[in-house]
């Protein structure tokens, strides 16, 4: 989002879920989520979102539609699911990746002409996908063709090429993390 703004800023990496850093859990105690956008010491707004109340609300609902259910499938691939476990969080992933394709319909972004919040959002779970792809067995591309030509979209804007994680560095932590907790051989 601050690529896109044209803001510059300095950049902090998580290690991942389960080592939060004193910086994170100080301002984002409540949810201990990424990202957290701190601006002069304190967590910073979007300037992102829509100015017309409807479709402000609309993008909150989607971003937040987005992180509760990418963060549950995440959860889901993360901690192991094997066999028929894994066809479940399989299916689950799909059932909303359909309902955001669904969403999406025939515009080029979610909230119509103009890359913005919504956008950002999923793009920032976007690199994860091929994580969830690789266990679950399934193609984005194939899948949910609609999803995979927004995203291939999203990827030729420099603000978001350059700011997303390798998604083979995302599968390989994830791999040494099934296999740290029992559930990978």
């Amino acid at each position: 989002m601050l690529c896109e703004k044209g803001v510059k800023y300095e950049y902090k990496e998580e290690v991942f879920l389960h080592q939060k850093s004193p910086l994170l859990l100080k301002f984002n105690p409540i949810h201990k989520k990424v990202p957290v956008l701190i601006h002069k010491g304190r967590p910073g707004k979007s300037p992102l979102l829509p100015s017309d109340p409807y479709l402000r609300s609309q993008a909150k609902f989607w971003a937040d539609y987005i992180d509760k259910v990418i963060y549950t499938v995440a959860m889901k691939f993360n901690s192991g699911p094997k066999g028929e476990e894994m066809q479940k969080a399989r299916h689950e992933c799909l059932g909303y990746l359909n309902v955001l394709e669904g969403e999406l319909g025939e515009k080029p972004y979610f909230m119509g002409d103009a890359f913005g919040y919504v956008d950002i959002a999923l793009m920032s779970y976007y690199n994860h996908f091929f994580t969830y792809e690789t266990l679950g067995g399934f193609s984005l591309k194939i899948n949910s063709p609609k999803l995979f030509a927004w995203a291939t979209r999203c990827m030729k804007r420099e603000s978001v090429s350059k700011s997303l994680p390798d998604p083979q560095k995302i599968y390989d932590y994830t791999i040494v993390y099934r296999k740290n907790i029992g559930v990978e051989d």
